[in-house]
């Protein structure tokens, strides 16, 4: 009787791989997803996995460089990007179960804004070095603020975010990291 009971135990116990195997399961299925959706959309392009700061990341890039189809799925200001990043985690989520912070990127938009936002944050750490005084960014996304946190950590000093979406915002503090990560909830 011992042993049926374990062996209940055991099967109702869910089995969890590693982190790296999760994040690697995470972007197959993502991948997965996104394959049907190119398909379905008569898009070209390729499929790009990674893990990057503890998060699946994936990628769509242009089968031939230049290929400007691919914008259609990051939309002006990129709200269609992050439309279909949710998509993306929600037919993740449907299959594992648990929530994931994969992320997604099309046509190397995220990249390019990665680059802009850390350049921003540069010059506002400046100035509020310069001034002693804060300084309230224009409103963004949660990935943009969570660019935008780390290079002002990067910098030294120490930021947050303030306000409700759609219009949180990060304001970059005088006040100069003593020790350890800088915590915020983006």
């Amino acid at each position: 009787m011992a042993e049926t009971e374990a062996a209940a135990a055991t099967e109702e116990t869910p089995k969890r791989g590693s982190a790296k195997s999760r994040l690697e399961e995470e972007g197959d299925i993502a991948a997965d997803y996104l394959e049907e959706l190119l398909d379905i959309t008569d898009l070209d392009g390729d499929i790009d996995i990674d893990i990057e700061n503890g998060r699946a990341s994936v990628a769509i890039v242009a089968d031939e460089a230049g290929t400007p189809a691919l914008e259609k799925l990051v939309g002006a200001s990129g709200d269609v990007l992050e439309a279909l990043q949710e998509l993306t985690r929600l037919a993740v989520q449907a299959q594992t179960g648990d929530r994931t912070r994969l992320m997604l990127d099309v046509a190397g938009h995220r990249l390019t804004k990665r680059g802009a936002l850390v350049r921003l944050a540069g010059e506002v750490v400046a100035r509020v070095r310069a001034s002693g005084s804060a300084e309230r960014l224009e409103p963004m996304p949660a990935f943009e603020r969570k660019v935008v946190h780390d290079a002002v950590a990067a910098a030294g000093l120490l930021s947050e975010s303030e306000g409700e979406e759609p219009r949180r915002r990060v304001v970059v503090l005088p006040t100069v990291i003593e020790s350890g990560p800088q915590g915020d909830d983006d």
